[in-house]
């Protein structure tokens, strides 16, 4: 042994707030009396189970293993939504021990599926935490590492283009859950990316980090069939050449700690602090047999020996042991002085001394129990009630209540204030959210992360957009705005914002949200293009007008619609149908990929203006039209709304006339017979002459030639040298 050794125990280790929530709701079942079973182990601990079995509680995998009146404690894994309603169907009370965080992950995992997107879920197939997610999903796809997602997404391009998202099981180690990730935000068009890696582990999985970086030796204290305890001790060895994990004292190997100076103790979300606590002991037998075997004297010399001190107390600016279980404190540096060892103390007085009160700084998480008009009550499992002032919760004027926080969830908080006299504990969750704000600001500029935030104030140079409680600086040219428009406009507005410069010791941040529209748009595009068709419907909103039509933008995209495909009516310019701003129904008629253009269309086939008046009207029919247009050769009437008809000259009176104005007048309304339809050109011959003579027609009007006639939408206005043609061949013209 050598002379001196340090113990480093973390500051977070042992039970979580979900796995202490699930034993004590377990023993508060057991308790109650009645028949009692957990379907499936509660948490991964065989001391743990076997606790709850020596008070009654049994294991149950199966619905016809659970009798009618037989009480059922959820795992705190969670289970699918299929067991919820089975146990419920076949008469079994349910009590719910599942982890808020699990939970959360099951109503995203539902609402993300009702988005019609395919559902990755990064874990370990088997594990019950992953099988209970996927019982909330129709059909997704487990991963259990990136080498697996990326042999997914290499069956073909249509995969990338369907809208994903990505979920994960709570224990995984944030580089993997990183990397896959990437991934899909490289090879997906349209991905919805959620961290769902609790938070509670990934303290304790940096916090060993840093301990086995720092120590000879790590030992990790959880059952092997635990995975966040098996994570912990891989993520140890990575900075550690010694890990040793073990279960209960039973599994200490004796002599271990010969030659280790310095040794870190840690332990998973599912141990318990008597398994810790037995662990300890034998490390502490250890070093007291070592004791009683070492000579007090070198036989030769007569010198004294050294012994080796008795395990000490980790002092204060070292990581603590084991934690509140209900509270989360945060880590603490890698520096650690050496430990204070005049006395030896009993691990009862250092675990006593561990269980620290919540002090102002810390950071704890708490379960909501209940919200008020004024405060958001927070049971921190400590032995004083927790509150929030509405006033604490986010720095979003327009921020509703009950979109923060819901009753039975877990919230992570800042301690503002410990009022002892009244049994009270001020919190603020604007104030932690200030403090990570900073962290995540930060990591936004280095991976030009979009973030989201509200427009707070204007002065002078710009805007001011808070975002996670940092206040971020937009200039007035990064806005996104058109100019001479007043930056007014975006106050108290929700926008989104690339961070572009960061200095935190002055505390300033500059963001462009100009940057943040283009980033949004490039990602959309991509989507558009990426699932692009003919006769696909989009709903645009229209940017500009020209004298040929007007541009919609389809989503990241701009396409032209013509001004002949705005209205089955006659349109002499855009701005008679659509205006800047305007929602429209369009639908592809043609694309070009290459050239990166769309050609749109709004009318509707259904409102054909043809297809009415066909359905309506035949050859030798009379109708009251209204004249549209008076010309040299004759008169164009509007028959129905979208169809005109044509009046030759020549049709228009018995007698002969010089021009159709000296008859007719704009606007006027007059009976005709409709003389032809030519229903392939779409074009239709009218005549007010038929209406005045017999039905035989004159040797004249055999003579006539075939008459310019009007077709759908615009008037079909022969050129000059065809009105020429057409007068000439009119024996009366």
């Amino acid at each position: 042994m050598p002379d001196r050794l340090v113990l480093r125990v973390a500051r977070t280790l042992g039970f979580c707030f979900g796995v202490s929530r699930a034993v004590r709701m377990a023993e508060e079942a057991a308790s109650a009396g009645g028949l009692v079973s957990t379907w499936g182990p509660l948490i991964h601990n065989r001391q743990v189970t076997d606790r709850l079995a020596n008070m009654g509680v049994t294991i149950v995998a199966a619905l016809p293993d659970c009798a009618p009146g037989q009480t059922v404690v959820l795992r705190s894994h969670g289970v699918p939504h299929s067991v919820v309603q089975g146990l419920s169907g076949a008469g079994c009370p349910v009590v719910d021990a599942t982890c808020p965080y699990v939970a959360r992950i099951h109503r995203l995992a539902e609402a993300l599926e009702g988005e019609g997107r395919l559902l990755f879920i990064l874990g370990e197939e088997a594990h019950p935490e992953v099988r209970g997610i996927a019982g909330y999903c129709r059909a997704p796809v487990i991963v259990r590492d990136a080498q697996a997602l990326s042999a997914h997404l290499a069956n073909g391009p249509d995969i990338r283009r369907i809208p994903c998202a990505l979920l994960t099981q709570t224990t995984t180690p944030r580089a993997l859950w990183e990397s896959c990730a990437e991934i899909l935000k490289k090879l997906c068009t349209n991905v919805k990316i959620v961290d769902t890696i609790c938070n509670a582990t990934l303290l304790r999985q940096e916090e060993a980090a840093r301990l086995a970086r720092t120590c000879d030796a790590m030992v990790v204290v959880g059952d092997r069939a635990s995975a966040n305890a098996s994570k912990l001790a891989e993520i140890c060895r990575t900075g550690c050449a010694r890990v040793l994990q073990v279960e209960r004292a039973s599994d200490w190997p004796t002599g271990w700690l010969r030659d280790t100076k310095n040794v870190g103790l840690t332990a998973g979300t599912s141990t318990p602090p008597w398994a810790i606590e037995e662990v300890y002991q034998a490390m502490s037998e250890e070093i007291k047999g070592e004791l009683l075997e070492t000579p007090a004297k070198d036989e030769e010399s007569g010198a004294a020996v050294s012994l080796p001190e008795p395990l000490p107390e980790p002092a204060p600016t070292q990581d603590a042991p084991i934690p509140q279980p209900s509270s989360e404190p945060a880590p603490v540096s890698d520096e650690a002085e050496p430990p204070d060892a005049d006395a030896e103390e009993s691990f009862e007085a250092l675990l006593e001394k561990s269980l620290r009160p919540i002090l102002s700084g810390d950071k704890v998480t708490g379960m909501v129990t209940a919200i008020t008009p004024t405060e958001v009550h927070v049971d921190l499992g400590a032995k004083y009630a927790g509150y929030i002032p509405l006033t604490e919760l986010s720095d979003d004027p327009d921020a509703k209540v009950e979109d923060m926080v819901k009753v039975g969830e877990p919230i992570d908080t800042f301690v503002v204030r410990v009022n002892d006299l009244d049994g009270v504990i001020a919190l603020s969750k604007k104030r932690l959210d200030a403090v990570k704000g900073w962290d995540d600001v930060e990591l936004a500029r280095e991976d030009h992360k979009v973030m989201t935030g509200t427009v707070t104030e204007e002065n002078k140079g710009g805007i001011v957009v808070t975002v996670r409680g940092v206040r971020v600086f937009v200039p007035a040219s990064m806005t996104g705005l058109p100019k001479d428009t007043p930056m007014s406009t975006l106050l108290k507005q929700r926008v989104k914002v690339v961070v572009t410069e960061v200095n935190r010791a002055r505390r300033r941040v500059v963001g462009s949200i100009r940057l943040a529209q283009n980033e949004e748009r490039r990602s959309l595009a991509d989507a558009v293009w990426g699932g692009i068709e003919v006769g696909k419907h989009y709903e645009g909103v229209v940017k500009s007008l020209t004298s040929f039509g007007c541009f919609v933008d389809i989503g990241g995209v701009d396409g032209m619609v013509h001004i002949s495909e705005l209205s089955w009516s006659r349109v002499k310019h855009p701005s008679e149908v659509v205006s800047v701003g305007d929602k429209l129904d369009v639908y592809v008629i043609g694309f070009d990929l290459e050239k990166k253009k769309i050609s749109l269309g709004h009318k509707n086939p259904n409102e054909n203006p043809w297809q009415r008046f066909i359905g309506v009207y035949r050859e030798g029919d009379t109708a009251n039209v209204r004249v549209v247009k008076l010309m040299n050769f004759g008169a164009f009437s509007e028959i129905i709304p979208g169809v005109d008809g044509l009046i030759h000259i020549g049709q228009i009176a018995e007698h002969r006339v010089n021009k159709p104005g000296d008859i007719l007048a704009e606007g006027q309304r007059v009976d005709v017979k409709i003389t032809a339809i030519d229903y392939d050109n779409k074009k239709v011959s009218l005549s007010i002459r038929a209406l005045l003579e017999p039905e035989e027609p004159s040797e004249e009007d055999a003579a006539l030639p075939d008459q310019v006639v009007a077709s759908v939408g615009e008037p079909n206005i022969p050129s000059p040298a065809e009105e020429s043609e057409t007068t000439e061949a009119d024996p009366e013209a």
